[in-house]
């Protein structure tokens, strides 16, 4: 599912506009301290089971690109905020929760919801749900020796279910895709240090089933009808992550003494990207990346990611985002994370 961080935000020079980073990077330092104190108290000394692993390597789930396997989970919430460029300067806040289901022990169902509110510098604020997110994803490899997964998904956001106003599309888009995650634990004995390091990402095709909007209007001064033409490209939504699995380092490399809650992090960064492919807008990339740190636990993982907008098309503003995830396979092994239909 695409989270809500994905969205456009616009900036001049990389250092000027981001300033507020500092602001924001202490801001995110004290909430880190938070997650990682909560984290403590919620650690648990059992490794998940059957959530996200390929061999030995465990692949958590990340907060702005889409997971490479199929597993029963849920996030709630997820809560992400920036100043978009909109209006002078719009601050967004979304609320979302996602909950995926295992089918088979190959295939999955997900869907998903978001809450937004739209605070301009001026006049009240706009709140409402966006569009409900429908996905099935289909894991068809897995290399134990390799700590590999690759997955095929299909990702709808059915049009009109959310609100307009807040910028909820009227139209259904469609985003087929591919989902991938490679861990290095498979390197020889003397890149020890590099066997932590995994990496997830997607790529995927998003088709709008119109590819045009038509609104009227009326001057308010000359009374004279106006057509408003927008535009909605196919576009490449694509991204990975980065990650560095302290939990792999101590269970499969070397322990080095670390204690709860240290022994459970995963520093990661992340990389969000939207390229329209054509009417009008092709090549127009807008993104984030997306600095931050997973605690995973037995049955639920915290994450806490700084957003930074990487050019001027996308925003001026470093945002954060915070998620608490269940890992339902573990909780519930015999009812709700378990497949419908399974063979085991």
């Amino acid at each position: 599912m695409r989270s809500a961080a994905d969205r456009p935000c616009a900036s001049r020079s990389f250092l000027n506009s981001h300033k507020p980073f500092l602001i924001y990077f202490m801001s995110f330092s004290k909430s880190l301290l938070l997650f990682t104190s909560a984290a403590a108290l919620l650690a648990s000394q059992g490794a998940a089971h059957a959530h996200g692993f390929a061999g030995d390597r465990f692949f958590p789930a990340t907060l702005t690109t889409d997971d490479p396997f199929v597993a029963a989970e849920l996030s709630l919430p997820t809560v992400s905020t920036i100043i978009t460029p909109d209006d002078g300067g719009t601050r967004e806040t979304d609320l979302s929760f996602d909950i995926a289901f295992k089918i088979t022990d190959n295939f999955g169902l997900e869907f998903g919801e978001s809450f937004t509110k739209l605070a301009p510098p001026e006049g009240r604020a706009l709140t409402g749900w966006q569009n409900l997110e429908i996905g099935g994803k289909y894991q068809f490899f897995v290399s134990e020796k390799h700590e590999t997964i690759l997955s095929l998904g299909l990702d709808a956001e059915i049009g009109g279910t959310g609100r307009k106003l807040i910028g909820a599309d009227t139209f259904t888009t469609w985003t087929p895709g591919l989902f991938f995650g490679k861990g290095f634990g498979d390197l020889p004995d003397s890149l020890n240090f590099l066997k932590p390091l995994a990496i997830t990402g997607s790529v995927g095709l998003a088709i709008p089933s119109s590819a045009r909007s038509v609104t009227f209007s009326r001057d308010p001064d000359t009374g004279e009808r106006e057509m408003d033409i927008e535009e909605h490209p196919n576009t490449l939504e694509w991204g990975f992550a980065v990650e560095y699995s302290l939990i792999h380092l101590q269970s499969h490399v070397k322990d080095i003494g670390l204690r709860a809650p240290f022994d459970r992090l995963i520093p990661l960064v992340e990389f969000s990207f939207e390229t329209p492919l054509d009417r009008g807008s092709r090549g127009e990339t807008t993104g984030t990346i997306n600095p931050g740190i997973i605690w995973s636990g037995k049955y639920c993982q915290l994450g806490a990611e700084a957003v930074i907008p990487v050019n001027s098309r996308t925003g001026s503003n470093v945002g954060m985002i915070f998620q608490v995830h269940f890992y339902l396979d573990d909780l519930f092994p015999r009812s709700l994370g378990h497949p419908l239909f399974s063979k085991r």
